[in-house]
């Protein structure tokens, strides 16, 4: 008797909700001309590109000027890092030590320098602020992690640079100096207004969101260059040359409006789910530990390490009783190495090595939690 699938690893990615699908379909086929043009039929799909931008920076608070639709979020993440880099190469940025890939990969191209956080995730703002410097232009800091959930202070280390800032101005530094967050994690439940959490730059990805695999934006502030990744065109005020990806812009845009207006009542179903699988674990697993924090932390994730498990084989045992879950960021899933979150928060390789990721979504109810941490307790 097959069983039926379990799928909880929502960070990684996310179904693509009906009603994004049908508001894409028109741009799959009939609506298929290049936004660029200037006969009637085209125009349309303009003004809808257009209506794709305003719902993006309605959602975020900004003006849709300010708005880049990307590939993703880790092309939005390099034009983020390369875009203001590229312009000071004397400069260096600070990121912190639990970034995605797609940050650390292109900062590394550049003087870069790691923030380190506490053990529960949460950036160390004293350190932050020892570390940044007055040749520093950027900041990048992502606002809930992808692995063991973290949220950090956004809004404090805006007010930290903000601070820096001023006492550059009084001592004559011209300098910029910009925070950059990558909100791919944090769009389905938290504040991305722009204005309050204080960013010059924001990540944010469809595939998370219940939207289409492979489209993203880039908060922009207005008035802010940057050096474009891809040349050839004027598209995207001249930052992503290439005919526009209209059905992309369509289903980011409807996916993310719909997770924001929904996320109060999401976020507290989820949190009583994830404290149902707090408790059942603490019982079945009373050596299994959580990691990451417990006050500031996505209510959709739940990152355990028991000791003495091996992370791949329990993960395939799942795989093979219908349960989908991970060890930690896809994007890194190839690589033999222990993930660079883990060792940051002050795991061991071994622990890194028995520690898994369970990430839930809109359609996880409590007899997925039961299932699984039952599952969990008969394999160990």
């Amino acid at each position: 008797m097959s069983v039926a699938p379990l799928y909880l690893d929502h960070a990684a990615a996310t179904p693509l909700a009906p009603k994004v699908l049908e508001a894409m379909l028109p741009f799959l086929t009939e609506q298929f001309y290049n936004p660029s043009a200037d006969y009637v039929a085209a125009r349309s799909v303009r003004s809808s590109l257009d209506n794709s931008r305003s719902s993006v920076a309605q959602v975020v608070g900004a003006r849709p000027s300010e708005i880049i639709f990307t590939a993703g979020g880790s092309e939005a993440n390099n034009l983020a890092i390369h875009g203001i880099m590229r312009q000071y190469p004397q400069a260096n940025l600070v990121v912190s030590s639990i970034e995605h890939e797609s940050v650390l990969a292109p900062a590394e191209r550049y003087d870069c320098r790691l923030a380190p956080v506490h053990a529960d995730g949460v950036i160390d703002l004293e350190q932050l602020s020892m570390i940044i410097d007055d040749r520093t232009v950027l900041v990048s800091v992502m606002h809930a992690n992808n692995e063991i959930g973290t949220i950090q202070p956004i809004g404090q280390i805006s007010r930290l640079i903000k601070t820096i800032r001023e006492q550059r101005r009084l001592a004559g530094n011209d300098l910029p100096l910009l925070l950059h967050a990558d909100a791919c994690q944090a769009a389905n439940y938290l504040d991305i207004h722009v204005s309050r959490l204080g960013v010059d730059l924001m990540t944010l990805n469809g595939g998370k969101v219940y939207g289409p695999k492979q489209s993203g934006a880039l908060y922009v502030r207005g008035g802010l260059k940057l050096t474009p990744l891809i040349d050839g065109g004027g598209q995207e005020r001249g930052l992503r040359a290439g005919t526009e990806n209209v059905a992309q812009a369509v289903g980011l845009a409807t996916a993310l409006a719909s997770v924001q207006r929904q996320r109060s009542t999401e976020v507290l179903r989820l949190q009583e789910l994830q404290k149902l699988c707090f408790s059942l674990v603490s019982e079945a697993m009373p050596t299994a530990s959580l990691n990451g924090s417990t006050k500031s932390r996505l209510p959709n994730n739940i990152h355990l390490t028991i000791p003495g498990v091996d992370n791949e084989r329990i993960l395939i045992q799942l795989d093979e009783q219908g349960i989908m879950a991970a060890a930690g960021s896809a994007c890194s899933a190839s690589s033999d190495e222990p993930s660079h979150v883990l060792r940051a928060i002050g795991l061991s390789d071994d622990q890194a090595r028995a520690s898994l990721r369970l990430t839930m979504g809109q359609v996880t109810t409590e007899d997925d939690i039961r299932r699984v941490v039952t599952a969990l307790s008969e394999l160990i």
